[in-house]
């Protein structure tokens, strides 16, 4: 334990307030003022000096049934973060540690020692292990190698490509010996960025025309491997340059989130027959076995400048929200990081 006279009395954190219908809109939250916790036996109390803000939040905020349990509301918000614990009633976890914890979305968190994962700010930015070293890179990294079944060689299409996970996926490809990485975004300066810092082959901006054109044009021999992050006409367009045994990995379909009504289908599934193509989602959560092998593997890759990240720092915890929303609208490049 240590002295936590010099802490405040209150703790600022978001509540969901009534869950959102379509896009999710100010007056849903609440920025609060909540008595800060004192952390009981085996707890510990972490100053947050990073936050998370991530697409599939957007999903926690229905009370449908998914793969995470919703907000509940009038409660404070999770996501990922990372801080530095200023009091502890745990031996295993000490005041000045630095840990990663899924208590975001508030500026001090109490919670069980036995949530908190110790990093090293040492070894790597703190923010990297909420990035291209934490959830969002395992993330890359299991749906690429695992559930896509990379191999060398592949051509490779990634959709939401400037974003946190796509700008990894196509990096890890060509590290891992892609003959062909094509990637899209939506906007001229994200593709600029894809090509000439990522490294990647080719990429264009789905608002400029047919996905499924631009697509054909930048793979003229079709793709072995989709990376889906928007779903839509992303999918649509990928099943219709599938090659044969191509493999298409869902992670996320950002494009319709906010959708009030169910979005169509891709209307072109029966090539999967013609192709043996699969399609197949997967939840990070499920591969969390293979967090020592990525960390051992582009750990070295990140310190190298060979796999390269950027960030979208917010500063403020009153501009989480914005930050989340931003997420939504793409306006990120790379992570979106709230720092405090």
């Amino acid at each position: 334990m240590t002295d936590t006279a010099a802490l405040p009395a209150v703790n600022r954190e978001w509540h969901l307030v009534s869950r959102p219908v379509g896009w999710p809109k100010p007056e849903d939250f609440a920025l609060v003022e909540a008595e800060l916790k004192q952390p009981g036996p085996g707890q510990v109390l972490v100053r947050n000096k990073h936050l998370s803000v991530d697409p599939y939040m957007r999903g926690r905020m229905s009370a449908a049934k998914s793969y995470a349990a919703p907000y509940e509301l009038g409660k404070a918000m999770q996501g990922g973060a990372v801080g530095e614990v200023v009091a502890s009633n745990s031996a295993d976890v000490a005041v000045g540690d630095h840990v990663l914890h899924s208590f975001g979305w508030r500026e001090y968190a109490t919670f069980d020692a036995k949530h908190a994962v110790k990093v090293d700010p040492q070894a790597a930015p703190l923010t990297t292990y909420l990035g291209v070293l934490g959830m969002t890179g395992l993330t890359a990294y299991a749906g690429l190698l695992r559930t896509a079944a990379f191999k060398e060689g592949d051509v490779v299409f990634v959709s939401g490509a400037a974003g946190a996970v796509g700008s990894q996926v196509g990096q890890l490809a060509k590290l891992k010996g892609a003959s062909r990485v094509i990637g899209s975004a939506g906007s001229d300066e994200k593709v600029e960025l894809l090509v000439k810092e990522y490294g990647f082959d080719a990429a264009f901006n789905y608002k400029n025309g047919s996905v499924s054109e631009q697509l054909r044009k930048a793979a003229p021999d079709g793709i072995d491997v989709y990376f889906d992050n928007v779903g839509g006409d992303h999918l649509e367009a990928a099943v219709g340059s599938l090659n044969l045994h191509g493999r298409i990995a869902v992670c996320g379909m950002i494009s319709v989130y906010n959708n009030t009504e169910p979005a169509p289908g891709p209307k072109n599934l029966a090539r999967l027959i013609a192709t043996r193509g699969r399609i197949e989602g997967f939840l990070v959560g499920d591969h969390y076995d293979l967090q020592p092998q990525f960390v051992e593997e582009v750990g070295p890759w990140v310190a190298s400048g060979d796999l390269k990240y950027r960030e979208t720092v917010v500063e403020g915890i009153e501009n989480t929200l914005e930050a989340f929303l931003g997420v939504l609208r793409g306006d990120n490049t790379g992570k979106m990081i709230v720092t405090l």
